[in-house]
């Protein structure tokens, strides 16, 4: 879609939607933040996340983006808003689909833990009140500003459970309001298109809360009957994600976007 930085080739895509179209084949038109071109990652590079040791992720694998990056998230921004421009009139695209399989996003990096502190202050107002939370007087665990919190593992804190709760919480609203943003890109063209995201499992993301930013609920269901010897667990834990989802909006139906 975008083979160099501002060159922008969607004459394919045109062909695949169109060719899709007159065969009585309607489209759910993904966007592409899930896997970023090599050079944008070379140019950016913070962009790219960091391991809870402090090193860079190289490029490579799906999702290795750092939702804090301000950079990434307007490089996504355009892709999709030039995405909507071209075929949000398509009489064949019928719904966007934002992104593919969001993950909660672990990237250590200074951006991410600037915003991890300030979602502490927002929520905590003071350190001391934290502290207390916390119960941080036991092993000398006491912050005296929110600035010395780091988030947990590496070198760092491992064993602090408020703190490890509340990273995995900063990180769930970080995802919400990346996805809020590619959300506003295709829905600033044409509001009247619906999107979705699929969801998977459970996988430790809130997705009661991703969901009020959603029109259709999705997920990818992938029950492993090969590796599992009781099927009938299998089918049970199947049929549990699909009641979860079919829950989130009771005004509508849910979708089985992969299987």
């Amino acid at each position: 879609l975008e083979p160099a930085e501002g060159v922008f080739c969607f004459e394919w895509l045109d062909k695949i939607i169109d060719d899709l179209y007159e065969n009585g084949i309607y489209t759910i038109l993904a966007t592409p933040s899930g896997a970023m071109p090599a050079w944008m990652a070379e140019k950016y590079p913070e962009i790219r996340r960091m391991s809870d040791d402090g090193v860079r992720n190289r490029f490579g694998n799906r999702h290795n983006n750092c939702f804090s990056s301000t950079v990434y998230r307007e490089k996504v921004r355009i892709i999709n808003t030039k995405l909507a421009q071209r075929y949000s009139g398509h009489p064949g695209v019928v719904m966007w689909h934002i992104s593919n399989e969001y993950n909660i996003g672990d990237c250590h990096c200074e951006l991410c833990v600037a915003n991890f502190q300030r979602w502490l202050k927002d929520k905590y107002k003071t350190i001391e009140e934290l502290n207390k939370k916390w119960w941080n007087d036991f092993w000398s665990h006491n912050y005296q500003s929110f600035s010395q919190i780091l988030p947990p593992g590496g070198h760092g804190e491992a064993s602090s459970n408020p703190l490890r709760l509340e990273w995995w919480r900063f990180k769930n609203d970080l995802m919400k309001s990346f996805m809020e943003n590619e959300i506003d890109a295709v829905k600033s063209v044409d509001p009247s298109i619906p999107v979705a995201a699929n969801f998977m499992q459970l996988w430790s993301i809130d997705y009661a809360k991703l969901s009020k930013s959603l029109d259709v609920i999705s997920w990818d269901n992938y029950p492993l009957w090969h590796s599992e010897s009781n099927e009938f667990s299998v089918a049970v834990q199947s049929a549990m994600f699909h009641s979860v989802y079919n829950s989130l909006k009771k005004d509508r139906p849910f979708m089985l976007m992969e299987s």
